[in-house]
């Protein structure tokens, strides 16, 4: 299992500053980020043998519309460190649903 615990990541593909702070107890996982047009958002879940992260997450934006979804984590081993491959979905009135990638922070 990875250890999750005091790893920092990051969406290379946004320079808005947002880097969510993970955390970990056992297969528990969490984490907080904000920046940018994200006031608060928050992240629960738990974490596999594999180190697979389910999630669910929730954040309020600046302008106040919250938003919340499922995302499925993949670890990947680059050359830079870790980099996860999230399948979300997003639901409510702006419901979508894609795949991004969160860069390890060093």
């Amino acid at each position: 299992m990875i250890d999750y615990d005091g790893r920092r990541f990051r969406n290379p593909d946004n320079d808005d500053g947002v880097i969510a702070r993970y955390h970990q107890q056992g297969d528990l996982v969490w984490a907080d980020f904000a920046g940018g047009r994200i006031r608060r958002g928050i992240v629960n879940g738990t974490c596999d043998a594999e180190g697979v992260l389910r999630i669910g997450y929730t954040m309020v934006l600046q302008d106040g519309e919250v938003i919340s979804g499922f995302a499925r984590s993949e670890p990947e081993h680059t050359d830079a460190g870790l980099r996860l491959r999230e399948e979300w979905e997003r639901f409510g009135p702006n419901a979508a649903s894609g795949i991004s990638y969160l860069e390890e922070v060093c």
